[in-house]
């Protein structure tokens, strides 16, 4: 008789989180049981509901601990994900356990599931845990069950990731070459340093790069304090923070204000972000800093509004002029400081790449990483939604500052609120990307997509079941289909910027990837768009 298939739940730190999110993950739940006792399997949940918390979500690191003391350790062991999840809960368990391990996730764009899954598959692939994947509308699609089957049958679960080729596959243009060879040389020689306040973000494990992998690309940590911050806040006077709040007025930025400080986005917590702005751009200036990461979550949230708007502003080189406090010195004149959200080094590593390759081209530099969120057909093509939590820049935008609008943070995750930076990413050519640790050392996948223009309805519909606060972009990932990405990517993380048409978006691309490959990294070029010919 096999053995039973053991069910866990991994879920937030934050008790409001989990409990709305709880009836969907019970659901999600169900369906999966049902489908593993479909094919002659018993279930049984690794860990009980708690009636007091409202949830049965594995929600802390030592809760993890506690649970995965009572599995059997070579049991067939599945993780079905209907939520955002800190994949640090139950990392230590599945880097030990001996059994075959099975990650589930709902398709869906109100529980993000999909993005937790792809955190938490990250995090194992960067800590060497052999796992299977699956993930599915309602659990009863052919794909799901014949891979399940498999899976309960004792093999590997295994996708198509043939979209994704070596980057020696593919004949890189001399320029490109070159250029991405200057580009590096240059970094590794001059240094550069990357601003972390407070490493490791809502469990991340996937998103921090070991300091020796790191170190031959050229960039250095300036390992910094959120403490700091919130300290530095208090320093910038209230009608330096006018100025960047007038500065945005006149710009065309609106913000959907009320005075209700616990449901709606006020001024007083507009004063605070630029407050914060102004001084993670001195710090920044003091530390030396080319880019920066503000982890918010879990360190300011309880203290200040969120970092968001901050973060989209610092991705834009046109945005409000900060001073030296002191003197007259205009910080990073003209230039973008490259900001990573979530203090996801990863992002933040491509980032300061992705600037200094853009600028090298004459290009507009802003980039910033969303959320692989969901996606769904539209006319018959199938678009992704990419969307992260306010940080976009405006350039991003059709209009600019005039086409954004500055919305409260949900309550749920953000008690204190502040805006975000919203608006609809503007059609157009981009390169994605994503540099992630396997095997011991950074690699990167990148590849081309379109922005498309939506129906202001269908548009509406998206953000009404994602989150409407946030920026959107329509993306269409060329020659990559959505199960592709899925088994591939290795982060809920993808990094987007736009060139002004197809042939710079592919020159673009192909110096980055030279760029990335002269530095160490283990590329892949992904999909079809780019304009390389195979070798």
């Amino acid at each position: 008789m096999p053995e039973p298939v053991i069910l866990i739940a991994n879920g937030d730190l934050r008790l409001s989180a989990n409990r709305v999110c709880w009836p969907a993950q019970s659901q999600a739940e169900a369906a999966v049981t049902a489908a593993v006792t479909r094919l002659g399997r018993e279930v049984k949940r690794g860990h009980p509901v708690d009636p007091a918390k409202g949830h049965g979500f594995i929600d802390s690191q030592r809760y993890g601990m506690e649970v995965f003391r009572q599995i059997p350790p070579e049991a067939p062991l599945v993780v079905v994900e209907a939520v955002w999840q800190y994949s640090h809960h139950l990392l230590h368990g599945l880097y030990t356990h001996k059994g075959p391990i099975l990650t589930v996730a709902n398709w869906s764009g109100q529980w993000p599931g999909l993005v937790g899954l792809l955190n938490l598959n990250g995090s194992l692939t960067k800590a060497g845990v052999r796992y299977s994947s699956l993930w599915s509308f309602d659990f009863t699609d052919a794909h799901f069950l014949n891979g399940l089957k498999a899976w309960l049958n004792g093999n590997e679960v295994v996708h198509d990731t043939s979209h994704a080729k070596a980057l020696d596959a593919w004949k890189l243009p001399e320029s490109a070459r070159r250029l991405g060879g200057t580009l590096a040389a240059e970094l590794r020689r001059n240094k550069a340093i990357m601003g972390v306040f407070d490493e490791g973000c809502m469990g991340m494990y996937n998103a921090i790069i070991p300091d020796e992998l790191l170190h031959p690309t050229g960039v250095f940590k300036e390992r910094l304090s959120q403490s700091a911050l919130f300290a530095g806040m208090s320093a910038v006077s209230d009608e330096e923070a006018a100025s960047v709040r007038k500065w945005l007025d006149a710009r065309g930025m609106r913000f959907k204000t009320g005075s209700d400080e616990q449901t709606e986005l006020t001024d007083a917590q507009i004063h605070q972000q630029c407050k914060m702005y102004i001084a993670a751009l001195r710090i920044a200036d003091d530390f030396g800093c080319d880019a920066i990461g503000i982890q918010y979550q879990q360190g300011l949230k309880d203290l200040c509004p969120a970092s968001d708007l901050v973060e989209g502003l610092l991705n834009n080189p046109d945005r409000p002029p900060v001073k030296a406090a002191g003197n007259g010195r205009v910080l990073y004149d003209g230039l973008a400081l490259t900001h990573f959200n979530e203090v996801d080094e990863c992002a933040g590593l491509d980032g300061l790449i992705t600037n200094r390759v853009w600028r090298a081209l004459g290009l507009d530099p802003s980039n910033t990483l969303h959320d692989v969120r969901y996606g769904e057909e539209y006319n018959g093509q199938f678009i992704w939604v990419f969307e992260i939590s306010g940080a976009v820049p405006a350039s991003h935008f059709r209009d600019s500052y005039a086409g954004a609008i500055g919305e409260r943070q949900p309550p749920m995750y953000f008690p204190l609120g502040g805006a975000t930076l919203k608006g609809v990413s503007k059609p157009g050519e981009i390169v994605w990307s994503r540099i992630y640790v396997a095997d011991g050392k950074l690699k990167a996948d990148l590849g081309r997509a379109g922005v498309i223009d939506l129906p202001r309805e269908e548009t509406e519909r998206r953000w009404s079941i994602t989150t409407p606060q946030w920026p959107i972009m329509h993306a269409v990932t060329y020659g990559v289909s959505r199960d592709q990405m899925m088994a591939r990517h290795k982060s809920n993380h993808i990094q987007v910027a736009y060139a002004p048409g197809a042939a710079s978006a592919n020159h673009a691309l192909a110096v980055k990837a030279s760029m990335f490959a002269a530095l160490g990294l283990e590329v892949a070029v992904c999909g079809s768009g780019h304009g390389l010919e195979s070798c």
